[in-house]
């Protein structure tokens, strides 16, 4: 990753640049890394993803959200952007934003090959510190793959492997089913994947 060192930003210098930056950006611990965007089979399984829950949230008091609502981890102060996040219930905004939630009881990762390693080890570890999260999914985008987390009542992780194309994801924490055909709907298999990476953009000096 490219640093430059730059003063020490605060969560207030964050949002601030953020709502004119051209790009999106996640911040921790006073550094900001910019996000690269994500590959044609990335942006398919993740559109697809967010379509399916829309539709089944029609009747339900239940919000789903694209990549564009940015989630703050209060216990750790990590602002990001999954991909799709979910919860039933009532929407706890930070603050008085409403582009931030604090709440997400399901959070979807599409996997890279250049983010996998942070997605499945260190974002994982900050997104558990939120007490409203109960399931936690990456995607794999170049083979069918979907790993699923379900955090159990005695505070502990299970992991499930999800592999076949007539397989159904069963989703805990918002009482819903996916095939797995409707996840990967459209996915081009012989395309190539998108180098993508998180970019430091500013560091504490």
């Amino acid at each position: 990753m490219l640093a430059e060192a730059l003063k020490r930003l605060t969560p207030e210098d964050y949002l601030k640049m953020e709502e004119t930056s051209e790009i999106k950006h996640e911040y921790y611990q006073g550094e900001l890394f910019a996000l690269a965007g994500g590959s044609y089979n990335h942006n398919v399984i993740a559109g697809n993803f967010f379509a399916c829950m829309h539709t089944a949230f029609r009747k339900k008091a239940c919000s789903v959200f694209n990549s564009d609502m940015r989630v703050l981890v209060k216990q750790n102060s990590l602002y990001t952007y999954p991909d799709v996040s979910a919860l039933c219930g009532e929407i706890q905004f930070a603050g008085k934003r409403n582009d931030t939630i604090t709440n997400p009881a399901l959070i979807i990762e599409v996997l890279s090959e250049a983010t996998k390693n942070y997605d499945r080890g260190q974002k994982f570890e900050l997104y558990r510190a939120l007490p409203s999260l109960k399931e936690y999914i990456l995607i794999h985008q170049d083979h069918i793959y979907i790993e699923q987390f379900v955090k159990q009542t005695s505070g502990k992780w299970l992991l499930s492997d999800i592999k076949e194309a007539d397989e159904v994801l069963h989703l805990e924490s918002v009482g819903e089913m996916l095939p797995l055909q409707d996840v990967y709907s459209k996915v081009e298999w012989d395309k190539p994947e998108k180098a993508t990476t998180k970019t430091k953009h500013a560091k504490t000096s």
